[in-house]
């Protein structure tokens, strides 16, 4: 199977190479300009922008599968988010449309569903409440994913991925949301293997005990996570609270108070 990973110089990128390389030799990666990225002598190095129709057409060229890392992560300025997870993406799958592109693995986020209350743990189905631009963007995303499968015939995997920083979870909230690295490589093992996916997605974190999602539910490509933030709890929990009632009230956290109106200032409030 030829791969292609996208976002090769973030935190998940380098991460999943080398043990991607060992699935294919001949791994392509790529990133912007100016990004640092360096190469391993086996793999292929394309340093470009998603947005472009040409490199995205030199990225896809033979390849079997994406690895879709590249996007503005967290929340920025919206002019950028739109750029490079709406434009960017829309290009990403026009071009898996001329290559005839099996399946598109797709980094989809925890905050799409940030603005749940913490508490009842969330299913595959429960309606999107994003956190911020960036939350929304994911959402978008995983519908252009779920829309080229029905149109088009190109699976999606929709990682939702939680907090991913290759180290134990570090504050109260990570021990819901954290990613152990075996259970990163576990998660994208499947994705790349599970025959037949359609549009398929999965909550991207490992077993957590306090998990925001429900883990008795199956999913698509079978993915069975054995990491537990849980074992470093006391560590996690040690650490000072935020102190701030709404992001100890939603699953986004802190995402969630950036440019957060409080309710007793909203328009038609305490009237």
């Amino acid at each position: 199977m030829r791969i292609a990973l996208t976002g090769a110089n973030g935190r998940i990128g380098r991460a999943l190479r080398p043990g991607l390389l060992q699935q294919d030799p001949c791994l392509r990666v790529s990133d912007r300009e100016g990004t640092g990225t360096d190469a391993d002598p086996a793999e292929e190095l394309l340093l470009g922008n998603i947005t472009a129709p040409a490199f995205v057409d030199r990225l896809l060229d033979g390849v079997d599968a994406l690895i879709h890392l590249a996007a503005t992560s967290n929340e920025q300025a919206f002019p950028l988010i739109l750029e490079n997870n709406h434009l960017g993406l829309y290009q990403i799958y026009e071009g898996a449309r001329r290559h005839g592109l099996r399946r598109v693995i797709y980094a989809s986020s925890n905050h799409a569903f940030g603005l749940h209350p913490v508490g009842p743990r969330l299913r595959l189905d429960a309606p999107y409440a994003a956190d911020c631009f960036y939350g929304l963007s994911k959402i978008w995303g995983e519908s252009l994913g779920q829309m080229y499968w029905e149109k088009h015939g190109i699976e999606t995997v929709a990682l939702r991925i939680g907090s991913f920083f290759d180290c134990p979870p570090r504050n109260a909230r990570e021990l819901s949301t954290w990613l152990g690295r075996e259970d990163l490589e576990e998660l994208i093992r499947c994705a790349l293997r599970a025959p037949d996916v359609g549009f398929a997605p999965v909550w991207g974190i490992s077993a957590n005990s306090r998990a925001y999602y429900d883990f008795q539910e199956p999913n698509r490509i079978g993915y069975l996570p054995r990491q537990n933030a849980e074992d470093w709890a006391a560590t996690a929990l040690a650490q000072p609270a935020t102190a701030d009632p709404v992001a100890e009230r939603y699953q986004g956290g802190r995402f969630v108070t950036q440019s957060y109106t409080p309710e007793a200032t909203r328009p038609g409030r305490g009237r």
